[in-house]
Order: structure tokens, then C-alpha cells, then sequence
């Protein structure tokens, strides 16, 4: 994006836009694992212009993602490394203040960590569709991503992208075209993306019950990758915390004018 701004850190170069009125509580938001920005602006059912209007904004694509340049290391991809990240642009755009943040999936995970790492940094916590979490066993849904990512190696990421555009939408969205998407992942990092995101892991319950901040966790049905199991969980374990769980597209849509309630309080 033409405003940009840009931080080199640990092989990426992670792209940030500020935008509002600088002299007001800041928001920040954090898009999750294949998307970008661009993406969650088009789907149009979680509008971070709307919950930030009037206050200042931050907006960053993760590394890897949209405009931000990363590298095909695993590594990179897994769940603390984004909390780093969050924390390092905060700190590059000099929000020094506590923030209201809100993260989608992979979003969700980085604000978790970088809230028990740096608790001061954040006034409260909107975790959207928080991914699936402290799977032990065989069978694990998670595996899902390591599969995705052998495929991705097998087929090549021109084939892997054209099954998942003939893919079916989660049940929930099979009635919203602005549903689908195309990844906004670089191909040369895809497969390493869905690999450190596969091996990553919420933080461990018993840290979660030190969480201070007011937290909103909204979750939808019928997506095994982020289930609202996951979300009942966090609700359970942050002692401030207000769950939501949408199961059509329109209770989604009311997320927006729930988020901005819950940062405007």
C-alpha cells in the first residue's frame, strides 16, 4: 500500500499502515494465516475501519502475508514469532500506550502470547475465531496444516491454488460469495507458513488465567480449524472475558458493532 510503512526484522520486512487521529486510545489489528489486509477488507464481515473510526489505527500484514516479505523457514510462522512481531511494530510505530487490539485465527494467537510477554502494552483483547488449541493424541485437526503444506510441496502452489479456489466455503459462508478468497500467502513461503502454524500452540491454560486485560472472543460454527470449543475454553479461563458465538452470516456481521462497543467502553 502506498502509505506504508516498513520494518526489517528476522527475515521479513513487515508492512504497517497508521492511520486516525493520533491524539486517541489506539487499535490495532492483526489478520490470521493466508490472508492479508487487502483480504479481510474485501470479505467485508469484520470492518476494523468502522471499530477504529474516530480513534487511530494500526494495521500490519504478518510476515509472509500481503506486503510483508518473509522467508521459507517454518520457524517464522509459529505462533510466538507473530507475538514478536506485534510487539516490534508497536514499538517501530511508537505506540507506547496500552492498545486495544483485535486478531483474527493467527491474529488471536499473537495477541495471547504478546499480552502474557508484554501485559502493559494492551488495554483490552477482541480474539476472533482463536484457532484450534492443546490437541494432544493422534488424529489432531491441526494435522491438517502439515498435510496442506506436503501437498503444496507435491503439486506445486499454482495447482494447490487452483483446488482451493474449487474448494467448498465452510458451511456458514456457503450462502456468502464474498466468502472465498484467494491465499494471500507467497508462494515461496506457503508451505513453511502452514508448517509453523501447525506447530504452534496457544499458550498453556494455566498462563491464560493471568490474563488481565477485558477480553471479547467471538467465534462461528462449523470450522474445525477454529473451533468454538477453543473459544468457550478462553472464555473460561481469562477471568474478564465475554464470549460470542455466530452461527449465520448475519451474527457475524453484528461482530463489527460488537467490537466497537466492547473497545469503546
Amino acid at each position: 500500500m502506498p502509505d506504508d510503512h516498513h520494518l526489517i526484522t528476522d527475515g521479513a520486512t513487515i508492512a504497517y499502515q497508521l492511520s486516525g487521529p493520533p491524539n486517541t486510545v489506539p487499535i490495532g489489528y492483526g489478520h490470521g494465516v493466508l490472508m492479508s489486509r487487502q483480504i479481510v477488507r474485501g470479505l467485508g464481515i469484520f470492518d476494523v475501519d468502522a471499530i477504529a473510526e474516530g480513534r487511530h489505527l494500526i494495521t500490519y500484514d504478518q510476515r509472509g502475508h500481503g506486503a510483508s516479505p518473509g522467508r521459507p523457514e517454518p520457524e517464522d510462522y509459529r505462533f510466538e514469532q507473530a507475538a514478536n512481531d506485534l510487539l516490534r511494530v508497536l514499538d517501530a510505530a511508537g505506540l507506547d500506550e496500552p492498545i486495544d487490539f483485535a486478531g483474527s485465527s493467527l491474529g488471536a494467537a499473537a495477541a495471547l502470547h504478546a499480552a502474557l510477554n508484554a501485559p502493559r502494552r494492551f488495554r483490552r483483547l477482541a480474539l476472533v475465531i482463536p484457532p484450534v488449541a492443546w490437541e494432544t493424541g493422534p488424529q489432531q485437526t491441526r494435522q491438517w496444516y502439515f498435510d496442506t503444506a506436503d501437498l503444496i510441496d507435491s503439486i506445486g502452489p499454482t495447482a494447490w491454488r487452483q483446488q482451493w479456489a474449487d474448494a467448498p466455503p465452510l458451511p456458514i459462508f456457503a450462502n456468502y460469495r464474498q466468502g472465498k478468497f484467494e491465499p494471500g500467502v507467497d508462494d515461496d513461503v506457503v508451505s513453511a507458513a502452514m508448517r509453523g502454524v501447525g506447530s504452534s500452540d496457544l499458550p498453556d491454560p494455566d498462563q491464560l488465567t493471568q490474563i488481565r486485560q477485558p477480553t471479547l472472543v467471538l467465534a462461528w460454527d462449523t470450522d474445525p480449524l477454529h473451533p468454538i470449543s477453543t473459544a468457550e475454553r478462553l472464555a473460561d479461563l481469562i477471568p474478564d472475558s465475554t464470549l460470542h458465538v455466530a452461527h449465520t452470516i448475519d451474527e457475524i456481521r453484528e461482530w463489527t458493532q460488537i467490537t466497537t462497543r466492547f473497545f469503546n467502553d
